[in-house]
């Protein structure tokens, strides 16, 4: 698991890295910045609870304002043409369908990290129950 957390750390510090030129980057940088900092923790087993969800809050809350896009997508014509640039360019709901699926990823990865904290006895934060 340490080798697959540390992986995550990486992917998410490349994802942050990207964000850098992007339409909102402090908002993106800071998402998955945050991301990178639980997944080097837990790689340790270390797991702060109160952090971890006070992420899942926010990122729920921001998914459900980028939701109506990412619905929009998934029912054009044909959803795997709005990775391309052009149609980004012709279609709004290009970029934030990819913001909602970003937060889907993130949510994911603090789901299974949730659910491995509450095996662990190594947490901080929140006593372990």
């Amino acid at each position: 698991m340490k080798i697959l957390n540390l992986l995550l750390t990486i992917v998410f510090l490349v994802l942050s890295f990207f964000q850098i030129n992007g339409p909102d980057p402090i908002i993106w940088i800071l998402i998955y910045g945050t991301m990178a900092i639980v997944c080097v923790m837990a790689a340790f087993e270390v797991y702060v609870k109160r952090f971890m969800l006070l992420q899942v809050i926010v990122y729920v809350l921001y998914a459900i304002t980028l939701f109506p896009s990412f619905n929009a997508w998934a029912r054009s014509a044909n959803p795997s043409l709005s990775f391309d640039n052009l149609d980004k360019m012709q279609n709004p709901y290009v970029e934030k369908s990819r913001e909602f699926l970003g937060l889907v990823i993130c949510l994911v990865v603090l789901g299974l990290y949730g659910f491995r904290s509450t095996r662990r006895k190594k947490t901080h934060g929140v006593p372990s129950k």
